[in-house]
Formats: structure tokens, sequence, C-alpha cells
């Protein structure tokens, strides 16, 4: 089967990707209009699509000049393990050349390190009032 990678929301069934989403406990409680705002507002996105729609995305990040950080990589369960992840990251990373490119991760340290990422012993965090609170809630 071919996976056919694209690289803008064009056509996106936002309310697929949160539920798949949700289905591999990868949904961390965005509205699908916070879905679909979180992706346009991005400096890149990609998206991965089987036969039954889409099946994998991630984003980025980016000033364009100095500073990338890659989020929500996600391949939907049936498809893992078959190098989706692996392309679509590789994928954003050649979309920002000479930046220092950034990413958190709690149980993929292996899969990035092969990617080339190196760990990073400091790293901070802070939410700005309440989480997923804010003008484009999807309310």
């Amino acid at each position: 089967m071919d996976i056919i990678y694209k690289a803008d929301c064009e056509g996106v069934d936002w309310a697929q990707l949160k539920e798949r989403n949700r289905l591999d406990d990868f949904d961390n409680g965005r509205s699908v209009l916070q879905y679909e705002t979180s992706f346009r507002a991005s400096a890149h996105v990609i998206f991965a699509y089987g036969d039954a729609g889409i099946i994998g995305c991630a984003r980025a990040l980016s000033d364009g000049i100095c500073n990338g950080y890659i989020v929500d990589v996600w391949t939907h369960t049936p498809w893992r393990q078959q190098g989706i992840a692996t392309e679509m990251v590789k994928r954003l990373c050649a979309a920002m050349p000479g930046q220092h490119i950034c990413l958190f991760t709690n149980d993929a340290v292996p899969f990035y390190t092969r990617l080339g990422f190196t760990v990073e012993t400091t790293g901070m965090s802070k939410v700005q009032g309440q989480w997923l609170v804010n003008e484009t809630d999807g309310g």
C-alpha cells in the first residue's frame, strides 16, 4: 500500500485526526477546531495518508531563521514501525535548513537519536493560565 505525504492542511479531516489520536491515547484535549488552528498556525506540517484516510502527522514551529520546534509527531497504531514517522520528521527537518531544531519526548528517545537528535539535559516549560483555555478554545 502506498503512503501519500502532504505538506499542507488542505482537505484534512480534522475530526478524523482527533478521533484517531484519541484511539491511540495521543489526544491532549484539543477540540477539533483547536487541532485545525494549531496545524494551520504552524510553519511546516506533514500528513501521511493511507487507504483509510489520515494515518500520521507532525508539525513544526519555526522562526524561519535559526530555531525550529517539532511537535505532534504521531502515527496511527496499525501503521507504526513502517517508517512513516521517520519520513515525516525527515521532511520537517529538511524544511528548516540551518536551524537549531528542538523537540520533547518522554518515550521515544531511541527513535529520535537514530534521526540525529541528541539528548539535552535542561528543558523547561510553563503553562500560561489554564491549559487550552484561550481565544481558540473551540468552545
